[in-house]
């Protein structure tokens, strides 16, 4: 096979052979796991690891390092293999633990599992999308800290991906705003060995890649020979001197390469090779130790603390002179790489909010979260924001933003028709450092970007969401663009944050929290209609942070039930309440714009808003299912459990029985 695609064979050797043998022992101890690519891949990570990535094993997290992404993540076990070899603090053990509950090697590269891992891959396609936005970071930080003669931001973003990721919609969705913004320092590896699962994709890959990357705007060096330290290097070399554009270098390997008899099948893409083939390639490469041993001579040639700390230093001295002459640039660096909020922020936030509480504004809450934003951006320089072609529909701009034209920048995004393009490169964004990054598309949409938004939640990352057009209340566009299901399941995805707010103080303090929360992302839901401002003393301000709070008390203070409502549907239960009132019967009416954070709260405040024997009611405009944790069995949901109509909004909300007339017999029928 090799011959056929004129694809030169490696010269084997000690420093190349301790990959490919840590990638066979551990895939053959685990049984399990992914040998094909790191095989394959051996020659060209030696290459950019030893003579071309900027990095200090000591200080994983240095600021201005050099970002290593494998996309290709089920070949985990390369980059455990360089991690280990080049100094990090992952020892031996943990290779031998490969794919074992709770080791620091699971299947496929997880951040904060491991250090020196800069995203968590193996959906493949994400991982180049968060190096899009590692990149596109460093080029708008770069452009707002670096001055003549001190630049603090240079650093590239290297990529190992393979055939499947170039398959992946979302790679031309990344691949093609890299090249309109001209990321020079982002330089990908493709990993072109012609082999998938499936075997050999003749028959489902046939694109002129090399071209589609040049019609993307790259710089594409082609028909590289990937096991030819040489022409890696000079490919290399070449990608680095080009700074407009983003280099892809298209590698012709052999995956497996070493295997004596499974090099170059899909036989050696996803399984353990075996004993006999694990001796036998031993014996091919010249591996003469046994499993997990690596003598001296090989770690002496892989070794980077030295050198490492030595990048670093250069690194510190420079940025001493850069504090000497801007301190004031230089603290607020340090700041956003830490992820620190400004010092002022509690005294800005709380003003902030009081403000918005004052103006008592009846408006739709898409308007009310621009004017949130609009009012954070003087505390938040940080803040960079976006939409996917929706700028106009989503409200996510504000007064004075600039603009990310082509390779012009900035800090407000149009993503184009890209919503999983968009928030993966977001979390590179946020992985990078520096940025807090928001986008904005309508609620339906995020079905597009729904396993970036995982991938945020799994890594626990900073990043903000903003969905509108949140219901039926979206009206004419009818039930392909009508949200009914997507409030909840956003809800139910772990470490999101989602919040729904029913008017203008709710909105601004679901923003305050999100920028707050460095525990995760946030998903906030808007809507396009106008919603009533709903009147609140101090306390009850304060506890909309806690994800619900009672709205409205019961007249006399003892309620005979309890109404739930999120978003548009909180006014709803207000008028609900009121005409249960003048038949006697009275309600307390409880806001629970997020529920994941209410949640979080103690019993006792949990008990305090949804007393125990009490019956409840919920009211959303969606589907029912999950409300059921709150109002019990003997408790009723007024909702939807069925796709919406296209007509204006008034008549979808009294045609599903969003009206005060259901909700009030609703209630009356829970207390009997």
């Amino acid at each position: 096979m090799a011959a056929a695609r004129n694809v030169t064979p490696p010269k084997f050797n000690d420093t190349t052979g301790a990959i490919r043998m840590l990638a066979v022992d551990a895939v053959q101890k685990a049984n399990s796991g992914h040998p094909g690519a790191p095989m394959g891949m051996a020659e060209i990570a030696e290459v950019l690891w030893n003579h071309h990535l900027r990095h200090n094993p000591a200080n994983p997290k240095w600021a201005d390092r050099d970002r290593f992404v494998q996309s290709n993540g089920h070949g985990s076990m390369l980059i455990y293999a360089l991690l280990h070899l080049t100094g990090y603090d992952l020892p031996m053990e943990e290779l031998k633990r490969f794919r074992q509950m709770h080791s620091k090697t699971p299947g496929h590269p997880e951040y904060g599992y491991t250090v020196g891992v800069e995203t968590t891959t193996g959906p493949l396609g994400q991982g180049i999308t968060n190096a899009v936005g590692m990149a596109m970071a460093e080029k708008l930080l770069a452009n707002e800290f670096n001055k003549p003669g001190h630049e603090i931001v240079n650093h590239h973003t290297y990529v190992f991906m393979g055939d499947g990721c170039m398959m992946e919609g979302i790679s031309h969705e990344a691949c093609a705003l890299a090249g309109t913004w001209g990321l020079g320092k982002l330089i990908a590896f493709w990993d072109d060995n012609n082999i998938s699962i499936d075997g050999h994709t003749d028959g489902w890959f046939t694109d002129d890649t090399p071209k589609r990357f040049e019609a993307y705007g790259w710089h594409v060096i082609a028909d590289v020979q990937g096991h030819v330290p040489e022409e890696i290097n000079a490919a290399i070399i070449a990608a680095k001197a080009v700074t407009d554009k983003p280099t892809l270098i298209c590698c012709k390997t052999i995956i497996g390469a070493g295997s004596p008899n499974k090099e170059g099948t899909h036989d050696v893409h996803g399984a353990a090779l075996g004993d006999a083939e694990v001796t036998a390639t031993r014996e091919h490469i010249g591996w003469k130790y046994p499993p997990f041993e690596i003598p001296a001579h090989v770690y002496d040639a892989w070794d980077a603390r030295t050198k490492g700390e030595g990048l670093e230093k250069l690194w510190n001295n420079k940025f001493a002179e850069y504090k000497k002459a801007f301190p004031k640039e230089a603290a607020e660096f340090e700041r956003r790489m830490k992820g620190e909020l400004p010092a002022n922020w509690a005294d800005f936030a709380a003003k902030a909010i009081a403000q918005v509480n004052e103006k008592a504004e009846t408006i739709a809450t898409r308007k009310a979260s621009q004017n949130s934003i609009n009012a954070l951006v003087p505390a938040l320089p940080e803040f960079l924001g976006g939409s996917a072609d929706l700028t106009g529909s989503n409200l996510t701009n504000w007064t004075g933003a600039h603009h990310v034209s082509g390779k012009k920048p900035g800090n407000y995004i149009s993503y184009g028709v890209r919503e999983f393009g968009m928030s993966h490169i977001m979390n590179g964004m946020a992985l990078h450092g520096g940025l807090l990054p928001f986008g904005g598309t309508f609620l339906m949409f995020s079905e597009y970007a729904r396993n970036a938004l995982r991938m945020s939640a799994l890594m626990k990352q900073r990043v903000i969401y903003v969905y509108t057009h949140d219901s039926i209340g979206l009206g004419e566009d009818g039930p392909t663009h009508q949200p009914v299901e997507q409030t909840t399941t956003l809800r139910y995805i772990p470490n999101m944050d989602t919040w729904r707010p029913c008017d203008t103080v709710e909105s601004m303090v679901s923003w305050v929290c999100a920028v707050e929360r460095k525990t995760g992302p946030s998903s906030l839901i808007f809507s396009r209609q106008n919603l009533a401002f709903q009147k609140r003393d101090a306390k009850q301000i304060e506890n909309i942070r806690k994800g619900a709070y009672v709205l409205s008390e019961a007249a006399g203070g003892k309620p005979q039930a309890v109404i739930i409502a999120t978003g548009s549907e909180v006014d709803l239960a207000m008028k609900a309440q009121a005409a249960l009132a003048a038949e006697g019967v009275n309600v307390r009416v409880v806001s629970m714009p997020s529920t994941n954070v209410f949640d979080r709260q103690d019993q006792a405040y949990k008990d305090s808003v949804l007393p125990k024997g009490i019956k409840r009611v919920a009211v959303e405009a969606g589907v029912t299912g999950l409300w059921y944790k709150y109002v019990g069995l003997e408790g009723a949901v007024v909702g939807m459990d069925c796709f919406g109509e296209s007509a204006p909004a008034p008549e979808l909300f009294k045609h599903f029985g969003f009206t005060v007339e259901n909700v009030v017999a609703t209630v009356k029928k829970v207390i009997g």
